[in-house]
């Protein structure tokens, strides 16, 4: 059976059954392809675990492979093979008995207090061409580092969603197709409010909640690509979309929120992936030592 037939099928049935994301479904065809033009396979009976071996072998050693990019590209083909193995294409799955390196331990990278201000002044002040970009690019920066949104959360925020008088952003199946509700501050509401009487201004009536200038759609991916790049050279400040939202998590934390808390706002499965950012903040850390019994004593 040719592998790219049974590769769609495979795609098909993550998307329709398992209901799987469009960038999950996107990992499984770079791993697939990287691996079928690797190995020089077209046909299933030909895959085998020595050359599913020596393609991560190949991985580690040549493309030089981190531990979290060895375990993409593990998982996408377990998977796979995985569902050949369940639909007879295959008699077992080759990745099964591939080792698992150790994964390195890093801390999430993050903005200081004073970058996150400088960045959002930077973008209020931008000489912008069109007074609707100011309010928007702002209140896209403010809803990344106030609310901790992912950028694909962001992008899918319809206008309903956002609930100004209540102070709420639902969010409309988020990673893991959960839906949840997060918080906003008083700061924040205030920023979104202004850009929505701006979006009323220019008669803006689609549904996604952040739209272009030039269109009444909403805003795009490769849009907000060009913006991160643009106020990353204005402000000088080396930041990533994602890096915004680990910024938000370690200044809730600062700030005295509680770790369960922020892990429903971030919309983690599990608590685990949250507590990271206990060891990210020094300063939330720095705020425990005083609770030491002995701090009192005469030195």
């Amino acid at each position: 059976m040719d592998i790219e037939i049974l590769a769609l099928k495979f795609y098909d049935h993550s998307i329709f059954i398992r209901g799987y994301s469009k960038a999950t479904i996107g990992r499984y065809k770079v791993s697939i392809n990287l691996y079928r033009h690797f190995a020089n396979v077209s046909q299933i009976n030909q895959v085998t675990e020595e050359n599913v071996r020596a393609f991560f072998f190949y991985g580690r050693t040549q493309r030089h492979w981190k531990s979290n990019s060895f375990m993409t590209f593990r998982i996408s083909l377990l998977v796979f093979f995985r569902w050949c193995v369940e639909q007879k294409y295959l008699e077992k799955n080759p990745v099964e008995n591939i080792e698992i390196p150790k994964l390195e331990k890093r801390l999430p990278p993050k903005l200081t207090k004073q970058d996150t201000l400088l960045l959002l002044e930077v973008v209020q002040n931008y000489p912008y061409d069109y007074k609707f970009l100011r309010y928007r690019n702002h209140a896209i920066f403010s809803t990344f580092i106030f609310a901790g949104l992912r950028k694909s959360e962001l992008l899918n925020l319809k206008f309903t969603d956002v609930d100004i008088e209540n102070l709420t952003i639902f969010v409309r199946q988020g990673k893991g197709n959960k839906d949840r509700m997060v918080p906003i501050s008083y700061t924040l509401a205030q920023t979104l409010k202004r850009y929505i009487e701006e979006r009323k201004r220019l008669n803006k009536t689609c549904p996604e909640f952040f739209v272009s200038l030039n269109r009444n759609s909403g805003y795009t991916d490769s849009g907000l690509k060009r913006l991160t790049i643009q106020m990353r050279k204005a402000s000088k400040i080396n930041f990533t979309i994602h890096k915004l939202r680990h910024t938000f998590a370690t200044l809730m934390l600062e700030g005295g929120c509680d770790i369960y808390s922020l892990s429903k706002m971030m919309g983690h499965s599990d608590i685990k992936t949250t507590t990271i950012y206990l060891y990210a903040s020094a300063e939330h850390l720095r705020s425990q030592m005083v609770k030491h019994p002995l701090n009192e004593l005469a030195i």
